[in-house]
């Protein structure tokens, strides 16, 4: 079964899901670290759907067998492409069909590369095939919202090393995007000026949290970081979307700058395992002044806690400018 359901005290959307007790090749919860035994890898192709998508070194769409970067649906999806949403009520309780789609961007022929590793180019083409996929799920009018995110090493929920983005789309707006458009809005309505754009002067203006910048993107440890070594990547640009950054030449200033904080923080905290997330507009949202889209990297040397789920509240150990001291001086 697969379904969404919606807590009535935090109107937060839960998706229950018991297909999801096992990862590819039935592993029980055992991250699958040899090379031997990875699905991603080159020849492995029978061990996973057909590719929806694949690309050759060159940037030259090809079949399965030489590809460089491959696309396919998770054969243990979060939720399931077929079916209607169909939203009704059980009582006081809401839930609809747990409908969406699940995708896996293996970014790389090579099962042992880290990300850090890669060159401006390769990393480009990630984010090239990120806002393929993006453009062709919007068409799918049951979906309202695209998470983008990495999960790297054991720590961040990783169950196969061979390095690989996860795209989820969603019949909702998960409530901490609507909670950030909600703040970003009334700011813009108070102050009419972007959260993000007024947040990205202070940074340069101060440089006390900067990581590193380009001409059009900046880096940062937030201000208020939850947790040790956070940094967020950002257009300096005003825009919402993602899928806004059309140029070559900016796509691969942002790849420059993502490729240049991995490399600081695998050298600063010794090849963290880390969560990577990109934040950006609602799939049926046109331009809003008020909302930016991110970036947000999280290394996970901390862990979460009773106190943090019973409050809501983070307790980070170190100084956020002590932090982007650190990473700054790294490279």
């Amino acid at each position: 079964m697969i379904e969404l359901r919606r807590d009535p005290i935090s109107s937060r959307w839960v998706i229950i899901n018991d297909n999801r007790d096992f990862e590819y090749g039935g592993n029980d919860n055992i991250s699958i670290l040899d090379q031997k035994l990875c699905p991603f890898c080159p020849g492995k192709e029978n061990l996973t759907p057909p590719a929806l998508l694949a690309y050759d070194k060159k940037g030259n769409k090809v079949s399965d067998k030489s590809w460089n970067i491959r696309v396919i649906p998770n054969n243990k999806p979060i939720l399931a492409i077929e079916g209607s949403i169909s939203r009704r009520a059980e009582g006081l309780y809401d839930k609809m069909n747990g409908v969406g789609a699940h995708e896996i961007i293996i970014e790389t022929a090579s099962h042992t590369r880290d990300i850090n590793s890669f060159g401006a180019i390769e990393f480009a083409q990630d984010i090239v095939v990120a806002q393929e996929r993006i453009n062709d799920l919007k068409n799918d009018s049951r979906f309202e919202y695209i998470s983008l995110f990495k999960n790297h090493g054991q720590d961040a929920g990783e169950t196969i090393s061979h390095p690989h983005f996860q795209l989820v789309a969603l019949p909702i707006i998960p409530k901490n995007i609507k909670d950030e458009m909600f703040t970003a809005q009334k700011y813009y309505e108070f102050k009419e000026r972007c959260l993000i754009c007024d947040i990205i002067e202070q940074e340069i203006s101060s440089g006390a949290r900067i990581v590193t910048e380009s001409d059009s993107f900046l880096a940062f440890v937030p201000f208020a970081s939850r947790y040790p070594f956070e940094t967020w990547i950002l257009p300096k640009e005003h825009t919402g979307d993602f899928r806004t950054i059309h140029d070559k030449k900016k796509i691969e200033e942002m790849s420059e700058v993502c490729i240049s904080v991995f490399r600081r923080l695998f050298k600063v905290l010794d090849k963290p395992s880390y969560n990577l997330v990109l934040k950006s507009l609602p799939l049926k949202q046109d331009y809003l002044q008020y909302y930016h889209w991110h970036v947000e990297i999280v290394p996970k040397i901390t862990r979460f806690t009773g106190f943090e789920l019973g409050t809501g509240m983070y307790i980070n150990p170190t100084i956020p400018e002590e932090s982007a001291k650190f990473l700054r001086e790294a490279e």
